[in-house]
Parts: structure tokens; C-alpha cells; sequence
């Protein structure tokens, strides 16, 4: 700790970061213990994340995040669109199909930016906004790989028709982006994915991933 830090909000932030990490919430003594701090200051800590809705406490007694963070979390997606736009423009345009940038949102896999080329004849409309399971269409299962792969860059993902008839993906996760799990990627009409679009979407993600940290 620093003198320009506050302390009493460095373990309400660690606080938070420990329940976020945890499915079934965690007691007054287990955070005391974590946080290297007496109980009495983590009542204190969690009565006042209580009363802004950021912590909730079950019947137990155990601590749990709170849907507080719920209204925080609205303004994320917005700062991250902003910040992947410039990449996603110039893989669209590079690749002359449409780019997305796709966030985690609970089981599904979420388009929160949308970038069309300006020079083709056609191309696939994709929304921000559009949903679908992580286990189908591209960018979804990017992410999955990412999960399951044991590999600092785990590549780029490739499929065809799954999400809609005669449309083929490819997309590559963003890596290394605290708190962040999506992936950036394309969708075009084709048979098949060009040799160069695989490793063009790994170099976007990377460019996402660097404005994001």
C-alpha cells in the first residue's frame, strides 16, 4: 500500500474479487482468513458492500456477490465496444466480412460490437446484440478451446453452419484481459475459410486484447 491508496477500500475491492471467484459464497471466518484481517473488520467491510447491494448474505451466513454489481457491470460492455472497434474496423475491411467481438453472458456467447465492410457487394448482417450457445458458431467455441487448452495462444477456431446456412466462422479468444472472456472474429458466405483469415483473427484479438488492459 501506497500513501495515495486507501486501505479500508483495497479490502473491500479484495473482498469482492474473492466472493467473485467462489460459487458458494464464503463465511466471515473464511474471508478473515484470506484477507490476513480480524473478523470484526470484515463485518464492517460487509455491511457496507450490503448496503450498495454489492454483497449478499444467505440464511447461513455466508457472503455471496450481490446483484448490485449487476448495474455496474451494464456500463462494461459499452467501454469494451469502444476500445475493440478500431481492430475489428480494420479486420473487416482486411478481410471483407463482417467482424464481431463476442463476450461470455452466463451460458451464452454475446456480440456487443459489430463491424461490416464498406467495399464488398454482400456480407453477412450479424447485430450486436445477437445470442447464442458457446457450443455452437465460432466465436463460442473459441472461447470453450480457450478454456480447455493448456496452451498460452490456443489459435483460432473454424466452423461452417452452424449458426446459419452457407455462413462459415472463424474466430481466436481474447487472452490475458482480466475479467473479460470473449472472443474476436468473422463471419462471411463461403464454402470455406481463406488460409489467411485464421491467423488474421488471432493478430485482431491480440490488438483487442492489448486495449483492453
Amino acid at each position: 500500500m501506497t500513501a495515495e491508496t486507501s486501505q479500508t477500500l483495497d479490502r473491500g475491492l479484495r473482498v469482492l474479487k474473492l466472493l467473485a471467484d467462489t460459487d458458494h459464497g464464503l463465511t466471515v471466518t473464511e474471508l478473515s482468513n484470506k484477507l490476513g484481517v480480524n473478523r470484526t473488520v470484515v463485518y464492517r467491510l460487509l455491511a457496507t458492500l450490503e448496503q450498495h447491494a454489492l454483497v449478499r448474505r444467505d440464511l447461513g451466513g455466508r457472503a455471496r456477490v450481490g446483484l448490485g454489481v449487476l448495474r455496474l457491470g451494464r456500463q462494461v460492455h459499452p467501454l469494451v465496444r469502444e476500445a475493440a472497434l478500431p481492430a475489428l474496423r480494420s479486420l473487416a475491411e482486411d478481410i471483407g466480412a463482417t467482424a464481431h467481438l463476442t463476450l461470455v453472458d452466463g451460458t451464452e456467447a454475446l456480440a456487443v460490437a459489430v463491424v461490416e465492410p464498406t467495399w464488398t457487394d454482400y456480407h453477412v448482417a450479424y447485430r450486436a446484440g445477437f445470442r447464442h450457445p458457446l457450443d455452437r458458431g465460432a466465436a463460442g467455441r473459441a472461447i470453450i478451446a480457450a478454456r480447455q487448452s493448456s496452451l498460452t495462444d490456443p489459435g483460432y477456431t473454424l466452423t461452417h453452419g452452424e449458426l446459419e446456412a452457407g455462413a462459415c466462422g472463424a474466430a481466436a479468444p481474447l487472452l490475458g484481459v482480466t475479467g473479460v472472456e470473449g472472443s474476436v472474429g468473422v463471419v462471411m458466405l463461403a464454402d470455406s475459410v481463406p488460409e489467411r483469415v485464421g491467423p488474421r483473427v488471432v493478430d485482431a484479438a491480440r490488438e483487442v486484447a492489448e486495449a483492453l488492459r
